[in-house]
């Protein structure tokens, strides 16, 4: 890739309220003497952004996902774009398409599979021979799920311990729904409606996988959970359910093992959960939670068939480009504690923690430090549609912990 492009790192969707947050992160972040644009629709917007936080020095770009040629435009300038403008499916492959045609590297957030599947099958071979690395999922979503798995992964290596086995995310965070999150989970609800195949992408959780053929033979995984906690490590009480994103997050950090050769092991099963207590109504919070994922999802797809339905959705569910105050925001916080047990026995614990919600503060920072890893870090030389453990793994592990975020893995027997 060459290294004399206009610019290091381009924001695009820096108007919108995730994007706007990112932005005001870089400004901190990014280092002395970082080549940064700002870029959207509108100008004026943008250049209204810049004054607000204090970026005097940044570029501005116009450029237009319904036009391919600001696309292309854009993806020449810079080494790296991190954009939030979605949903996804809607908006996102013109971006995509720009970046792997120019060799640009490309963050986003997105928390679509049916999304991402398109993306491979449409571009991954084009974005390997350019060497852009094309990664996706680089918030909340997935960033602290993909990351534990990959240092319990390292860890694992280190202390030569064998494969990971059964390995089981905990999720406990405090943070508002975005209405980013909404409508891309409408989008998904729609595309399905308009092709009822695409189901399958989101049913199966093998559907971002590399090679199927290679896939772990260990059976049928199902993306639901009622268990209970000591099933997930002795030390634990109490039962757990589904979280929320756990059929999202669980088909990323299995792309990541396939992308990576499988390193995590033949029988490297994952699955995505959230406490549910420790009372004798316990059991039955956390088949409610699980059935809860499975209802909203069934329901919303259902009013996503009919005008009606989906403008009743438009009224009850949160606008695209809103989200929380900064009070609301600084409040939140998040803490993943990963579970894992190796072919030879050895128990491990990955936590990773932040301050800020999660969907938010803590996407802002986590979408930013990827940026910036992907525009000034050296990096693996793997290449095409990516996941953050593939493409970023120990760079992006070291510039979190650096950014105030806790990341660490423990032996527990």
């Amino acid at each position: 890739m060459t290294t004399t492009r206009e610019f290091d790192l381009v924001v695009f969707g820096a108007t919108g309220f995730v994007g706007k947050l990112t932005a005001l992160y870089l400004v901190s972040a990014a280092p002395a003497g970082a080549r940064i644009a700002l870029a959207g629709r509108s100008a004026d917007k943008l250049a209204a952004v810049r004054d607000e936080i204090g970026a005097p020095g940044w570029g501005l770009i116009v450029a237009d996902t319904t036009d391919q040629e600001s696309m292309d435009a854009l993806a020449a300038r810079t080494t790296a774009v991190i954009t939030t403008v979605g949903p996804y499916l809607r908006y996102g492959m013109p971006m995509v398409a720009a970046c792997a045609k120019a060799g640009t590297h490309y963050a986003d957030l997105t928390g679509e599979p049916l999304f991402i599947r398109d993306a491979i099958d449409a571009h991954h071979d084009e974005a390997a021979r350019t060497g852009a690395k094309i990664v996706n999922s680089c918030g909340y979503d997935s960033v602290p799920s993909d990351l534990s798995v990959y240092q319990l992964y390292r860890r694992s290596v280190a202390d030569n311990t064998g494969e990971l086995g059964d390995t089981t995310l905990i999720a406990t965070l405090r943070g508002g729904v975005s209405g980013g999150t909404v409508d891309s989970g409408r989008a998904m609800m729609e595309a399905v409606a308009a092709d009822r195949s695409k189901g399958a992408v989101l049913a199966h959780p093998y559907s971002l996988s590399p090679d199927k053929s290679m896939d772990p033979d260990v059976g049928r995984q199902s993306d639901l959970t009622v268990a209970r906690a000591s099933d997930i490590d002795p030390s634990l009480r109490g039962w757990v359910g589904t979280f929320v994103m756990a059929s999202h997050n669980t088909k990323i950090v299995r792309r990541s093992n396939g992308l990576l050769g499988w390193v995590y092991g033949k029988n490297f099963r994952y699955r995505e959960t959230m406490g549910a207590g420790t009372s004798p109504l316990s059991p039955l919070v956390a088949a409610g939670v699980s059935g809860g994922v499975v209802a909203a999802m069934g329901i919303g797809g259902l009013f996503s068939r009919f005008r009606v339905g989906r403008a009743l959705l438009d009224r009850i569910l949160p606008a695209p480009g809103t989200g929380p105050n900064e009070a609301t925001r600084e409040s939140g916080w998040f803490r993943m504690r990963t579970y894992t047990r190796t072919s030879s026995g050895a128990r491990y614990l990955a936590n990773f923690a932040g301050a800020g919600d999660p969907g938010y503060k803590a996407t802002a920072v986590m979408l930013g430090e990827s940026g910036l890893a992907l525009a000034f870090d050296e990096k693996p030389e793997l290449a095409g549609i990516l996941t953050p453990a593939a493409a970023m793994g120990d760079a992006l592990t070291d510039r979190l912990r650096n950014a105030g975020m806790t990341i660490d893995v423990e032996r527990l027997g």
